[in-house]
């Protein structure tokens, strides 16, 4: 699964074009104060996590949901398959040797 932070996006789609003009959204309209260098790095970084609230402000700051700030695929990653090295068992069939 992979997912995209696209804050800047909605954001422009607002004409919300700087940093200091969402820093102003999220007081007026939500309430968080953040400080600008918070604010620059929710614009310009993928976070590896979003408290609950400042997601919550984002929504009301911008008047959008979660599914703007972010794009989610979905599609399964598969682990790439390992083979055995020769003259080895597999791990499952050399337990099951010892117990013969």
């Amino acid at each position: 699964m992979d997912i995209r932070w696209r804050l800047r996006k909605a954001a422009a789609d607002r004409e919300v074009w700087t940093g200091a003009q969402l820093r102003r959204l999220l007081v007026e309209k939500a309430g968080l104060k953040l400080s600008s260098a918070s604010v620059s790095a929710l614009l310009t970084k993928q976070p590896s996590q979003v408290k609950l609230e400042t997601l919550v402000a984002l929504c009301t700051a911008l008047e959008c949901t979660p599914n703007d700030l972010f794009e989610v695929d979905a599609t399964p990653v598969t682990a790439p398959v390992v083979a055995p090295r020769a003259g080895r068992l597999p791990t499952s069939e050399r337990w099951q040797a010892r117990e013969d």
